[in-house]
């Protein structure tokens, strides 16, 4: 482990420390701050020669901000002479922009794909991505981790009566189904159609039974909450007796907040690949940490064991 060195940018320093202290060493030294003309500087303070080195950096509030500093970052450890740099980006910003689905628009998964390769990641390291295809969007390994166990886990203590797992839209059924398996539990499916490019999105339809039984809606990332407010309204509609939510990335954009205290969901169980503070986390919001996930891929990558064993 002596080879093996971990460090973070501006991004989300609570989760690194949370990792290192998973792997037991010390993070990584560096600067990394803005200029007063907004310009990034970036300085590793320890020896990198010939090391294997991970950068903790989800692409979060400021995205571009930190999607930069991820950029310099390796450029700086590049240009160290370290012997392997892998990206740790535990939320793929822009991973929703995945595909040209309308006319004269760009596909900026695939470019956030192409910065970091050419900055000079060997390897990207992530959770839940929003679209399975963005890996082939790289020339360099991937491993995709995936917060799914540790979200059944939560659950399985629980123990709700009469559950049925409900997929937010269509494209998240897979993911749902695989949580419905693991909990034991039915599928139900939201029909949802959305409105522009505005953040809006119309729910239309319940597809499966969900009268008299406690829905659990399960979606890869929580923005702006409107999804969840109009999915949680129409499932009790349609006699679900009470509604919790799960979700790997709790981005909660402009009120959301606001939004999930107000509306009648039970619980709202995120995990913390983007930070949540304290402060202005509601009360019936439950944050899981996904640090020893991370630690634990971490070491295996650096010792050269399999990843996808860990959920086997």
């Amino acid at each position: 482990m002596d080879e093996l060195k971990v460090f973070t940018g501006n991004a989300h320093p609570e989760l690194a420390k949370e990792v290192v202290d998973y792997l037991g060493i010390s993070l990584g030294k560096s600067e990394v701050f803005q200029f007063s003309n907004e310009n990034i500087f970036v300085r590793i303070l320890e020896n990198v020669r010939e090391r294997d080195t991970f950068v903790i950096q989800p692409l979060c509030r400021p995205v571009s901000n930190n999607l930069v500093e991820l950029l310099i970052m390796i450029d700086a450890l590049k240009r160290a002479s370290a012997k392997r740099i892998t990206a740790v980006v535990p939320y793929y910003g822009y991973g929703r922009t995945d595909k040209k689905d309308q006319p004269r628009v760009p596909i900026t998964a695939r470019l956030i794909a192409d910065l970091l390769t050419v900055a000079g990641a060997n390897r990207l390291l992530t959770a839940d991505l929003h679209a399975a295809q963005i890996q082939g969007f790289f020339n360099i390994p991937v491993d995709e981790l995936t917060a799914l166990n540790l979200l059944a886990n939560y659950f399985k203590g629980k123990n709700l009566d009469d559950l049925v797992v409900v997929a937010t839209d269509i494209g998240i059924t897979k993911r749902a189904r695989d949580l419905a398996e693991k909990l034991n539990a039915p599928l139900a499916i939201m029909e949802k159609r959305r409105i522009g490019n505005d953040d809006q999105a119309e729910t239309l339809n319940v597809i499966g039974a969900v009268k008299n039984m406690t829905a659990l809606t399960v979606d890869d990332e929580i923005d702006t909450a409107g999804s969840l407010v109009n999915v949680v309204e129409t499932l009790i509609k349609n006699g679900a007796k009470e509604v919790y939510a799960c979700c790997t990335h709790p981005i909660f954009s402009g009120p959301a907040m606001q939004k999930i205290d107000s509306c009648p969901v039970k619980e709202v169980v995120v995990t913390n690949t983007v930070p949540v503070k304290d402060g202005e986390r509601p009360g019936k919001m439950t944050v899981l940490s996904m640090a020893p996930l991370l630690g634990e891929a971490i070491h295996r990558i650096h010792t050269g064991m399999s990843i996808g064993a860990m959920f086997e």
